[in-house]
C-alpha cells in the first residue's frame, strides 16, 4: 500500500507530482493526480480503448464533487484555471492511498467521505464509489442533512488532443431508471452513467479554460473546455453511500459491490504469484499486470502510459519480466502468437498505430528481441512443442530474410554481421526523428544489433538441434562463429577499453553509449571474459546513475542531461544523455556475469535497485518512469509508467539478484536488501 497524509495531499507542489493509474486490460485507463487536479490532457476517469488496445478516447474527464451540509456548500474538487486553483478541495483531503486502487479520504467538519476509483477488467468501465463514515470520537455532531452533488465533465476526444466549446455538441441527456447517457458527437460511443441519485438536473453547461500544467511544460496545447451535461444529487445522510458507473455500455448500479470484489480478488491472484516476498518485487508484479492487454483474441503489451500503444521492440524486451517472472507463461505464448501473425518480410512490427492502421516495420532490433523472448519462454517452460509448432518456421523464415536482405537495407554482410540503415530512417531503439532529422541514425552495424544477431543464431542452432535438424544446426552454428570472429576483430576499442557503438565500413564510432552492455548481458555473448569486464567497468564509470544508464556519456559534446521543454527540445535530448530505467536490468545482469554471484556482488546489485524503492512513491505511483534526467537530482521524465522499465527491473531482481534464474518461483521467500 502507498499512502500519503495531509502533509502531502495539502501541498499542491508535492501532490501534483504524484499520479495514480488504473487500467482495464484493453488499453483503456483512468488517471489523475492524488488530489484530482488534472495536469495532463491524458488525465481522465474514463479513457476508453474503442479498438483495443488502441482507438483511445477521453470520454469522462472528471467529476466535480461538492458536499452540501445543511445548505452549506463545500467543494471537494480542484482545477487549474488561468491564474488560480479553484476550488481547493485538496484542503479537505486527509489521506490518499493505493489499497489496492485509489482511495481518497476527505474530512469536512468531522465528516469523512471516502471515495474509491477503479476500472472493471475487460471493460471500458470505471466505478466511483463514495462512502460516508461516522464522525470520530470528539468530533462535532453530524449535520442533519448531508447531500453529495456530482457533476460529470465530458471531453469526448482523442486522448492526444484537447476539446473546446463548440456548437456541434449535442447536449441531450437520455435518462432511465438509475441511468443517464449522452452521445454528444456522431460517430463516437455513447457514455452511460449508472447512478443511485435521488435527483438529476439535465441543464448542461460548459466549464471553460482548464489548464494542464504538464502540457504547458511540454510546449503543447494546455487549455481545454469541458461540458457538464447533468448534475446528480445524492442524500448521503439517508444511506451513507453513493456510486457512479461510467461505461460505454449500460451497467447496473447494483453491481458495484460485485465489481469491486471481483477486482480485489483478481489483483490478489496476481500478487499471489509473486516470485519473492519482497516489497519491491511485489509492487513491480502488481505494476506488470497493467501493461498486459488484449489485441483481438490474443494478448499484447502497452509500452507505456499515458500515450504509447503496443510496440514490437518494447513488447519483446518486456515479455520475460512481465509474464514469465510473474508466472504467466500462457500470456507469454499469447503475445508471441499475436506478433507472429504480423511478421512480414522477416520483420516484426515496430508499432501498431493508435487509429488501428496497418503496422509499421521500421525497426531492426524488435525482430531480434523476438528470438530472446522465445529463448526465455523455453527457459521457464521447456515448451518446445509449442515453439516447434507455432514459432520455429517463422523464426527460420526471419533468419532467411535477414540473410538475403529485407527492408531498410537490413541484411547479413559478407563478414557475417548484420548491417542496417537507410537515409532518413531510424531503426534501433534510439529512434528519435524530428521532421527529416534522425537524431541518432546509427547506420551500418550497431553494436547491440550484432549482439542480438549472434544471440538469435545461437538460439536457432539450439532449436535445430532439439528438433533434429542437423543441417540447420550446423549452418546456424557456423554463421554464429563467423559473426563472433568478425565482431571481436571490428568492435573492440582498445584505447577506450570498451566497444565501438557503430561500425560502418572503415568508420568506427567511439561514442560511449549503453548499447554495448548487451554484448555482455545477453545469454549468448561473443566477448572474452576480460573484455566483458572492461565493458562493464566503462559503462559503470560513465553511464550508471541510481535510476538506470545514461544514453550518452556526460563528457560527450552532444550530452544533454535534461529532458524538458517543447517537443523539439525533448526529442533532441531523448537519447543524448537522459538515464533510461530499463537499462538497469541488463546492467545488473552484466555486472553479475563478470563479477560472479558472490554475496558481495549480489549485495552491490541489490543496492542498484534501491533508488527505485522511493521512486515507486513518486511520479506514477507504484510504477517506474520511462527515463530520468542524466544529472542529479535525476528527475523522472517521459511516461510515468513504462513497460520495459518495470519488466527489466523485475527480471533482474528475480533472476539475477535473487537468482540464478530458474523456471518457476524458485526464489520465493527471499528478500532484496
Amino acid at each position: 500500500m502507498i499512502r500519503f497524509g495531509p502533509e502531502v495531499c495539502g501541498n499542491l507542489d508535492a501532490a501534483l507530482g504524484r499520479e495514480w493509474l488504473e487500467t482495464n486490460g484493453l488499453g483503456g485507463f483512468a488517471s489523475s493526480t492524488i488530489v484530482g487536479l488534472n495536469t495532463r490532457r491524458y488525465h481522465g476517469l474514463l479513457t476508453a480503448a474503442t479498438k483495443p488496445p488502441v482507438g483511445r478516447l477521453v470520454l469522462l474527464s472528471k467529476v466535480e464533487e461538492a458536499l452540501i451540509l445543511d445548505g452549506r456548500r463545500v467543494e471537494l474538487s480542484a482545477n487549474r484555471y488561468p491564474g488560480i486553483v479553484h476550488p481547493q478541495g485538496f484542503q479537505y483531503l486527509a489521506e490518499f492511498r493505493l489499497d489496492p486502487f485509489p482511495v481518497f479520504r476527505y474530512v469536512v467538519d468531522g465528516i469523512e467521505i471516502v471515495k474509491t476509483v477503479f476500472m472493471v477488467h475487460g471493460e471500458n468501465t470505471t466505478v466511483i464509489h463514495y462512502a460516508l463514515r461516522a464522525p470520530g470520537a470528539g468530533a462535532s455532531p453530524r449535520p442533519g442533512r448531508i447531500r453529495l452533488e456530482l457533476r460529470p465533465l465530458i471531453a469526448f476526444r482523442d486522448y492526444h488532443s484537447t476539446t473546446h466549446e463548440n456548437a456541434a455538441l449535442d447536449p441531450h441527456v437520455q435518462t432511465g431508471p438509475s441511468v443517464a447517457s449522452v452521445a454528444p458527437y456522431a460517430g463516437l460511443p455513447r457514455l452511460y452513467v449508472a447512478h443511485d441519485a435521488e435527483a438529476l438536473d439535465g441543464t448542461g453547461t460548459w466549464y471553460r479554460n482548464f489548464e494542464y500544467d504538464v502540457e504547458r511544460e511540454r510546449g503543447l496545447d494546455f487549455r481545454e473546455d469541458l461540458f457538464n451535461p447533468f448534475a446528480l444529487t445524492v442524500a448521503l445522510d439517508g444511506r451513507g453511500q453513493a456510486a457512479l458507473i461510467a461505461s460505454t455500455e449500460p451497467r447496473d448500479i447494483r453491481r458495484v459491490p460485485a465489481y469491486r470484489q471481483a477486482e480485489v480478488s483478481r489483483r490478489a491472484a496476481v500478487l499471489a504469484a509473486s516470485p519473492a516476498d519482497d516489497d519491491l518485487v511485489r509492487t513491480l508484479v502488481a505494476a506488470a499486470d497493467q501493461y498486459i492487454v488484449a489485441r483481438g483474441d490474443q494478448k499484447t503489451v502497452i509500452a507505456g502510459y499515458h500515450w504509447f500503444s503496443d510496440w514490437g521492440r518494447d513488447t519483446m524486451i518486456a515479455l520475460p519480466g512481465l509474464t514469465l517472472v510473474t508466472g504467466r507463461a500462457d500470456v507469454a505464448r499469447s503475445i508471441l502468437l499475436a506478433f507472429v501473425r504480423h511478421v512480414d518480410k522477416g520483420m516484426l512490427p515496430n508499432r501498431f498505430p493508435d487509429a488501428g492502421e496497418e503496422p509499421e516495420y521500421n525497426t531492426v532490433d524488435a525482430t531480434l528481441w523476438f528470438f530472446e523472448a522465445v529463448r526465455a519462454l523455453l527457459h521457464y517452460t521447456e515448451d518446445y512443442t509449442f515453439v516447434q509448432a507455432s514459432l520455429y518456421p517463422v523464426l527460420a523464415d526471419i533468419i532467411a530474410w535477414h540473410i538475403r536482405g529485407t527492408r531498410y537495407g537490413i541484411r547479413m554482410d559478407v563478414d557475417g554481421l548484420l548491417a542496417a540503415g537507410e537515409e532518413g530512417v531510424q531503426l534501433t531503439w534510439t529512434d528519435t526523428k524530428i521532421g527529416d532529422w534522425v537524431v541518432t541514425p546509427r547506420h551500418g552495424k550497431p553494436v547491440e544489433i550484432q549482439a542480438l544477431w549472434y544471440n538469435a543464431l545461437c538460439v536457432m542452432a539450439h532449436l535445430a538441434e532439439v528438433f533434429g535438424d542437423a543441417t540447420d544446426q550446423d549452418r546456424y552454428s557456423k554463421m554464429a562463429a563467423q559473426a563472433q570472429r568478425s565482431f571481436t576483430r571490428l568492435f573492440w576499442n582498445e584505447a577506450a577499453g570498451c566497444l565501438y557503438d557503430v561500425v560502418d565500413g572503415e568508420t568506427r564510432d567511439a561514442t560511449i553509449r549503453p548499447n554495448q552492455i548487451f554484448a555482455v548481458s545477453l545469454p549468448h555473448t561473443m566477448l572474452p571474459d576480460e573484455q566483458a569486464r572492461r565493458v562493464v567497468a566503462v559503462v559503470e564509470q560513465d553511464l550508471l546513475t541510481p535510476y538506470g544508464l545514461r544514453s550518452l556519456a556526460p563528457g560527450d559534446p552532444q550530452y544533454r542531461s535534461r529532458y524538458e521543454g517543447d517537443p523539439r527540445s525533448r526529442d533532441s535530448a531523448y537519447h543524448q544523455g537522459p538515464a533510461w530505467a530499463w537499462l538497469m536490468g541488463p546492467f545488473i545482469t552484466a555486472y553479475l556475469k563478470v563479477n560472479g554471484h558472490s554475496p558481495a556482488a549480489r549485495e552491490r546489485a541489490a543496492a542498484l535497485l534501491n533508488g527505485f524503492r522511493e521512486h515507486l512513491r513518486d511520479a506514477g505511483l507504484g510504477q517506474v518512469s520511462e527515463l530520468f534526467d542524466g544529472d542529479a537530482p535525476h528527475r523522472p521524465r517521459g511516461c510515468i509508467a513504462q513497460a520495459w522499465s518495470v519488466a527489466e527491473l523485475l527480471r533482474a531482481a528475480v533472476e539475477d539478484v535473487l537468482g540464478p534464474a530458474a523456471p518457476g518461483p524458485k526464489a520465493a521467500g527471499a528478500r532484496l536488501g
